[in-house]
């Protein structure tokens, strides 16, 4: 039996990969999760640590390298906890992020789902629409980045190769203006200091951004010398919001929220549609991505103009506006309030009459929609990372909607949520995974369910 205590080393062949995309090897029968191995490669892994069923392990020397593996193009890769593929090509990426989906329907759900393949992303660098910097000090200077995995330590970089170019830009002249001024950054240890983040959000559609600069105080000094600072560093800035946010948690966007240049809000177009955005609007991350996810979903919902569609978590309305196109009525719900009177101005703005939106929380919703004896043709659900509440499930079912639509950020409550849809009657006939952040372990996944006495 082999010793796998901490910080002993073992040749190892790397099988495949975990949804975190570590390499996964066996060392007498015992997986071993290695970080920065490719499947295929033979390596010299340390042993970090070990659990009950598992070992952690790191490379310390590559024997066999894979076909696949790249030089990282970043010079944190690996420090900064925000990429986790940039070592491996994207075909490759693709076919994991493909193998994930595939095993969760397997191990977790049961279910044997046709999966239609992997839609890739056309960038892998630059797409990102929404940037958010964290602000430290480092040797006396003024730092933005990333944090490090599973930390609140700030790994500092000047460029981020999958944000918006204009956001490195809006972080680089942050910087500069703090340096200039000596203003501090915001301390979360001791609640001290000022600016706490940079959150730039950057419209494709229309070329312009919106830049937020949030502070743990409203009596930010030199404001307008920032001001004249982002505006000559970013000249596609629509406006320059200050975030007053004086929580003493780690949310990044919390309290007043004040227009001190320009628009509070950025437009932008996403499937021939506008849309205006405030710093707290939920839009999806890559634009380009997204028009072909919600033309799939349009294609799931399988609509022919006269269908009612009840869109739950809709956000600010981007998924019902699209359906709106092809349905006889659409019926939104968000529990957010800002983000329902974002949806009904976005409604309004592209002229679009047969799309109403309620605030409420997804059960809630859809049980006062069932009492009030609405039935929906096709149920569209796009939860957030931890899925669908067995609650909603039940309701949506007891709706008796021909199809549901179901988009989905996370494998593994994916599988598990359409477990307990194929309980009730209503059968996945088809998914397709979506690549919406390229050098990340993410995936996002649609799935076309339909009941299965229909």
């Amino acid at each position: 039996m082999a010793d796998l205590s901490k910080n002993t080393v073992h040749t190892v062949y790397i099988e495949g990969y975990t949804s975190e995309g570590l390499g996964v090897a066996r060392v007498d029968g015992r997986a071993v999760f290695v970080k920065g191995a490719l499947r295929g490669e033979t390596c010299r892994a340390k042993i970090l640590k070990c659990g009950k069923n598992v070992c952690y392990a790191k490379v310390e020397q590559i024997l066999t390298p894979s076909a696949a593996r790249l030089t990282p193009a970043c010079p944190v890769f690996g420090k900064c906890g925000g990429c986790d593929l940039m070592h491996l090509d994207y075909e490759e990426e693709l076919e994991f992020k493909l193998q994930r989906v595939r095993d969760a329907f397997e191990r977790i759900g049961g279910l044997d789902v046709p999966v239609k393949g992997i839609v890739g992303s056309e960038k892998t660098e630059r797409y990102r629409n929404k940037a958010i910097y964290n602000v430290g000090e480092q040797g006396g200077k003024a730092v933005t980045g990333f944090y490090r995995a599973r930390s609140h330590d700030i790994v500092a970089t000047g460029k981020c190769l999958i944000q918006a170019e204009v956001s490195d830009r809006a972080a680089a002249a942050l910087r500069r203006w703090m340096n200039r001024h000596r203003i501090p950054a915001y301390d979360e240890k001791t609640g001290k200091g000022l600016v706490r983040h940079l959150f730039c959000r950057y419209a494709f559609g229309t070329g312009r951004a919106l830049i937020t600069v949030v502070s743990a105080d409203r009596r930010l000094p030199h404001l307008d010398d920032l001001i004249d600072e982002l505006r000559e560093s970013c000249p596609e800035a629509a406006g320059i919001v200050l975030n007053v946010n004086t929580t003493r948690g780690n949310t990044v966007l919390s309290g007043d929220f004040y227009t001190v240049w320009g628009d509070g809000r950025v437009e932008d177009i996403l499937c021939s549609l506008r849309f205006s955005l405030s710093p707290l609007s939920f839009y999806q991350i890559n634009s380009a991505q997204a028009e072909r996810l919600y033309e799939k979903a349009v294609e799931y919902a399988q609509l022919s103009g006269f269908e009612t569609v009840l869109d739950l978590y809709c956000g600010t309305g981007t998924i019902s506006l699209v359906m709106a196109k092809s349905a006889g009525r659409v019926i939104g719900a968000e529990i957010v309030e800002a983000a329902v009177s974002d949806a009904r101005e976005n409604a309004a703005a592209n002229g679009i009459e047969n799309a109403e939106f309620i605030c409420a929380d997804a059960a809630d919703a859809a049980a006062r929609l069932k009492e009030s004896g609405v039935r929906p043709d096709v149920v569209v659900v796009d939860p957030p990372r931890k899925g669908l509440s067995p609650a909603v499930i039940e309701t949506v079912c007891e709706m008796a909607p021909e199809r549901v639509v179901y988009v989905s950020c996370d494998p593994a409550t994916l599988a598990r949520d359409l477990k307990l849809f194929d309980e009730r009657g209503y059968k996945a006939r088809e998914a397709t995974a979506f690549d919406m952040f390229p050098r990340c372990a993410h995936v996002e996944c649609i799935v076309g369910i339909r009941r299965t006495d229909s």
